[in-house]
């Protein structure tokens, strides 16, 4: 293979690197530019471990003159590390031969023998201490962007949420604490207990007060699941309880569906806080109507989703019935068995459901 300058790899260096990796007895093999040509300029064998030899390596360069250098790694002898010297006194017509040839050479001998490369414009940049570094850099994690951290965390947040554990609920006198420090007010609790007992399709829209992390009452409707769109925040992040009242099927029943509402365009930290929180209000959700004593328990099964518009009845009808997964009737639920539905992804620009 030649670079575009037309320089090749000679057969003589073919063949010294070919005998340096089955006989596993060289360190160091430089190679320069002659006659258009990639030669080999010297080998040396190893004297003592890869550390101790990177620090005399710069006694086979010159200041002035750009040079490869190969070497054979310790922890795989047959891998090797490919160093390109090009130091900053060079001739600009020779730094500029060195750049444009670098990939001819690792390929013509086999890129598979290769797997580090080191570039340097000084004798210190290839020291032991530099090495080491450069393994560090390699290892550290890659700079992520603005939206990935946002994205990250998000994901974060929401394996933390999945960990939860919820170790039942005793009766309360004002206010539930949640495991991750979510407080109930009074009307939150009475609002769910009541959402329970009702005959009708009702709806409470509760959400969490940042300063204080209370979960705060929203809202309380009477709406059919056809409605729930036009009620959930669709720009904030909501928690939802809809008692939904199905008086078209045989035998007619009501489903208590939990429903976490966390729309793509609202703030990340919300997002983080929500999803933390979401495994956690379910669960206290169901104590509540467990210590009230003989009130139906919310579906094990809990909507997610990232677009709020999306959630009409035929969306809850398929989501429910589709799996053969209905309302529980006993308050007795077994709550940790929650089946997580996939967080919806967001639409498209005039994709409809």
């Amino acid at each position: 293979m030649s670079a575009p300058t037309g320089i090749v790899v000679s057969e003589e260096l073919t063949s010294a690197f070919s005998d340096a990796v089955a006989s596993q007895d060289i360190r160091f093999i430089k190679v320069s530019i002659r006659n258009e040509s990639l030669v080999p300029d010297g080998q040396t064998a190893p004297s003592g471990t890869l550390e101790e030899d990177l620090d005399i390596l710069g006694g086979l360069l010159e200041d002035n003159v750009p040079a490869y250098v190969l070497v054979r790694l310790d922890d795989s002898p047959s891998q090797w590390l490919a160093i390109y010297y090009v130091p900053d006194s060079a001739k600009v017509r020779d730094k500029m031969l060195y750049a444009a040839t670098r990939t001819t050479l690792t390929k013509s001998l086999g890129s598979a023998h290769f797997s580090d490369s080191l570039f340097a414009t000084d004798k210190n940049d290839i020291s032991a201490e530099a090495y080491v570094k450069h393994r560090q850099h390699l290892a550290a994690p890659k700079p992520m962007s603005a939206r990935e951290k946002e994205i990250e965390a998000v994901k974060a947040a929401e394996r933390e949420a999945g960990g939860l554990q919820y170790e039942g609920s005793q009766a309360r006198r004002s206010h539930v604490k949640s495991d991750v420090g979510l407080k109930w007010t009074e009307d939150v609790e009475n609002a769910v207990r009541d959402l329970a007992l009702g005959n009708s399709s009702s709806l409470v829209v509760v959400s969490i007060k940042p300063s204080s992390e209370t979960l705060e009452l929203q809202s309380v409707t009477k709406c059919s699941a056809d409605k729930l769109a036009s009620i959930i925040p669709s720009s904030d992040p909501s928690f939802a309880f809809f008692a939904w009242q199905r008086d078209s099927i045989s035998p007619p029943r009501r489903d208590l569906i939990f429903i976490y509402s966390c729309p793509s365009c609202s703030p990340v930290k919300d997002r983080m806080v929500y999803s933390l929180g979401s495994n956690d209000v379910f669960r206290n959700a169901n104590g509540i109507l467990s210590s009230s004593g003989g009130i139906p328990a919310f579906t094990t099964r809990r909507v997610e989703t990232s677009d709020p518009t999306e959630l009409n009845e035929g969306f809850l009808t398929s989501w429910l019935d589709s799996n053969d997964l209905t309302s529980t009737n006993s308050a007795e639920a077994p709550v940790h068995n929650t089946e997580k539905k996939p967080f919806a992804r967001p639409k498209g620009p005039g994709r409809k459901r």
